[in-house]
Parts: C-alpha cells; structure tokens; sequence
C-alpha cells in the first residue's frame, strides 16, 4: 500500500459541538465518502453509551478504551469524526494520522458555549474530573487539536453546509481529494 492510498479516509477533530459528526455525514455526500461516527463504534463494542462507559471506567479509563478501538480503526475513503477526546490517546491519532488526513474544526470559545448545552448529557470526557469548566477543557484540548492538525478550518458563524463546503474546499485545495 502507498504513502497515498493509506490515507484515503478524513479524520475530524475538535471540540464537542464543533459539528464534527453532523458535518461529517454532509461532508460525506459532498465528497462521496462512507462516513463512521468513533463514538457510536465505541458505544456499539461496548455496548453502553458514552456517559456509561465514563460512568464506570473514569476518563482515564474512557481514554484507553477509545485509544484501543480508535487505534484498530479500519477504514477506506470514509469521513471518521472522532470524539473530542480523541487527542488524548497518542497511539490512536498516530494511527488515524496514517489512514487519514486529519482535519481540526476550529470554534470559538463564544460559539462553543453558544452550541453545547449540557456536557454531562453528550458524554464529555473531562480528563481532570467533572468540576472542570467549559473554559479549562476549551484551553486544555485546542493545543492538541492544533497539534495533530493537518489542516484547520474555522466553522464559526458558519451553517453545516457551508461548513462542510469549506472543509470540502480545503482538502480540495491540499490536494487530499477530488471532487466526486
């Protein structure tokens, strides 16, 4: 397998309410991709939500499960929206890095508490417990976000259509897709 036909998958990240799953799926029509949401895979292996499985393993405990099964992820010409904590597993992003091009949805803090309601409801990882605020995991997660970042594209102010569009635009731009 060549360096190019290894990533042939798109790879979201970003914070909860960034649009990383509803973006995905239009992303996915735009650019005729399968599309695979990492958090219903997790739910789906373990057979509890999200908030369950951090229920009952603590985040650090979420943390190796979702490296596991996001480290063992196969796919092909598929948009992977991953779950905000995503970065937190190394050997995960390594191998996400390798089948696809990793690209970071970038929102403002403003629309971050304008879009998520209750965190504990979407099954938020909070890596240093539940009496994190909004703000510290905002400033906790955008360095490594940035970090893993192939290519950034701010969605603030933008609908999912657009969004995906822009998105769309972009991998066009680097090269990383064709138009369908």
């Amino acid at each position: 397998m060549t360096a190019t036909e290894a990533k042939r998958n798109i790879v979201l990240i970003g914070m909860p309410g960034a649009g990383k799953s509803t973006l995905g799926v239009v992303l996915a029509k735009i650019l005729n991709y399968d599309f695979i949401d990492a958090d219903l895979v997790i739910q789906n292996q373990c057979d509890k939500t999200l908030q369950k499985i951090i229920d009952a393993c603590g985040p650090e405990g979420f943390i190796e499960v979702e490296n596991q099964i996001l480290g063992d992820l196969e796919a092909d010409r598929s948009i992977i929206s991953t779950g905000g904590s995503a970065v937190y597993s190394d050997e995960a992003m390594r191998h996400l890095t390798e089948i696809g091009t990793v690209v970071y949805l970038k929102i403002s803090y403003d629309q971050l508490v304008h879009r998520l309601s209750d965190l504990r409801e979407r099954g938020v990882v909070m890596k240093n417990g539940i009496g994190m605020s909004l703000r510290e995991l905002f400033d906790e997660r955008r360095p490594l976000y940035e970090r893993y970042a192939e290519i950034t594209v701010d969605v603030d102010d933008l609908t999912i259509t657009g969004a995906a569009r822009k998105v769309a635009d972009a991998l066009m731009a680097a090269g990383c897709v064709q138009e369908s």
